[in-house]
């Protein structure tokens, strides 16, 4: 039974950190890609993704906005990417 709920939990932290990771990326690309503010899946991503970028969302402030897009947003993915690893490895420790 332990196994099995160490794998659900594995499972389901695993996605949750990937899917906060491609929300990010997703913005990132959106921005760099001249995507149109004004269109609702744009400003869907973007209010979603601001949130989860926590205190990355403003650490650096290039002049260039794309810039500032993906660096700040692209190192809270990484974030996450790596707080996704370092959770699933001590679930899965305790199996």
């Amino acid at each position: 039974m332990r196994t099995r709920v160490v794998g659900i939990a594995a499972g389901v932290i695993s996605w949750v950190g990937l899917g906060l990771a491609v929300l990010l990326v997703v913005h990132v690309v959106l921005t760099v890609g001249g995507a149109n503010p004004g269109n609702p899946i744009t400003s869907t991503v973007k209010s979603l993704a601001e949130p989860v970028a926590l205190a990355f969302k403003d650490l650096f402030s290039p002049e260039d906005a794309k810039l500032r897009v993906i660096v700040n947003f692209g190192l809270a993915a990484l974030f996450w990417l790596g707080v996704r690893a370092i959770v699933l490895k001590l679930v899965r420790r305790l199996n």
